[in-house]
């Protein structure tokens, strides 16, 4: 699970740099200067994971509809991490409120479509992400030693049913921590 955060986080932060690089450069900033905050790695990377127990639950509805459902979270998690900065910081990082569509300077409700594409492209996104670290993870010592010793549970990675990755990974992880237990 903490590989899956560090890895939303970073994605987090990429994304906010490109998007933000792209207004800059809209806006006739020669140099495309992008930006983000520290505080953002965990806010992404807790909302993916989030986001990943939302698509497990929502898996029969239609992907655009699930991608509703996941705005409404990415609002709600850049609302209450916003309010829960501003009140330990005593101002939230981000500062909407000169703009029309702000919700209380934490949420620009404008931004909705570009929550909505970004919601869409979460599933393949983790698809992605967990394929390549999965790959990644055959090649370590410690799944190497767990196969050897057998303690692999059945679908330890993900082999076709990238939606149930998420799922298979916390199987593994679960498996690495009985087996560190035992020795």
């Amino acid at each position: 699970m903490l590989s899956r955060f560090l890895l939303y986080g970073c994605t987090g932060w990429v994304l906010e740099v490109l998007f933000t690089g792209a207004g800059s450069a809209l806006k006739r900033d020669r140099s495309a200067t992008a930006r983000t905050y520290l505080w953002m790695h965990p806010i992404y990377g807790g909302t993916a994971l989030a986001l990943e127990e939302v698509s497990a639950r929502l898996k029969p509805l239609p992907r655009p509809l699930r991608a509703l459902a996941y705005t409404a979270l990415i609002f709600g998690a850049e609302y209450g991490t916003g309010w829960v900065l501003k009140k330990l910081l005593g101002r939230c990082p981000w500062d909407y409120s000169p703009h029309r569509w702000s919700v209380h300077g934490l949420i620009r409700l404008d931004y909705a479509p570009a929550w909505y594409l970004t919601a869409l492209l979460f599933e393949p996104v983790r698809d992605a992400l967990l394929h390549v670290t999965s790959e990644a993870l055959r090649h370590t010592p410690e799944y190497r030693e767990a196969e050897e010793a057998g303690i692999l549970p059945e679908g330890a990675l993900p082999e076709g049913t990238p939606e149930e990755a998420g799922v298979v990974a916390r199987r593994f992880e679960h498996a690495q921590s009985e087996s560190a237990s035992l020795h």
